[in-house]
């Protein structure tokens, strides 16, 4: 087993390092609403993520993954969740450019847990994936433990390495979005195009396949 998991970690790792839809998700965030309301953003993500293990580790996450009518229901409930979030944020950008005691709209940290956490659980792809792969390193031995256990295990060691991945990512949008912070009207720009980020990533996301 611990052979098999490190070899899981590297596919993780190998995987993760290169930025897809989860680290477009985060960045935008970091740049509309910044540092600490990215990182809520990255928790509620991982754990939507870690349900997603969880399910296919149960043997719900198969439905998704053979079911086409099922993955794109919850590919278009995913994209259309970010396209609002992208909205709201372009729509808001002048209440997010102000200073934080003086912003009418403060954005609360729960709020960003949410909506990370629902981003994370809506992202079919990584239901598809957790149920190529996880079976892959499961071992088939009475001493390893149940099958189940095992995927749960891998599960976390994924998200484990996502969440400091993405916290990375979000740590360094929001230090980029920090030199804007000195100009209301360059960082209203910004939140905009952390908007138009989120809608972009969610036309992606309508247009993905179960093959992609």
């Amino acid at each position: 087993m611990p052979d098999r998991l490190l070899a899981f970690a590297l596919l993780a790792l190998a995987l993760i390092a290169v930025p897809g839809p989860s680290v477009l998700f985060i960045v935008g965030r970091a740049l509309s609403v910044g540092r600490r309301a990215a990182l809520a953003t990255v928790l509620g993500n991982a754990g939507g993520e870690y349900v997603q293990a969880a399910g296919v580790a149960l043997g719900l996450g198969i439905i998704l993954a053979r079911s086409e009518l099922v993955f794109t229901i919850v590919k278009l409930a995913g994209a259309g969740y970010l396209a609002y979030l992208g909205v709201q944020t372009i729509r808001k950008r002048r209440s997010m450019a102000l200073p934080p005691n003086q912003s009418t709209t403060p954005y609360q940290h729960g709020r960003a847990f949410r909506d990370g956490l629902i981003v994370g659980l809506t992202n079919p792809k990584t239901t598809v994936f957790f149920v190529a792969v996880l079976p892959q390193f499961v071992t088939r031995t009475d001493s390893a433990g149940p099958a189940p256990v095992q995927m749960l295990l891998l599960g976390l060691v994924f998200v484990a390495i996502a969440l400091v991945s993405d916290s990375a990512w979000a740590l360094g949008a929001s230090q980029a979005r920090s030199w804007f912070v000195r100009s209301p009207r360059r960082l209203e720009s910004l939140s905009a195009a952390g908007g138009c980020v989120m809608i972009g990533l969610a036309a992606r996301l309508a247009l993905a396949n179960q093959t992609d």
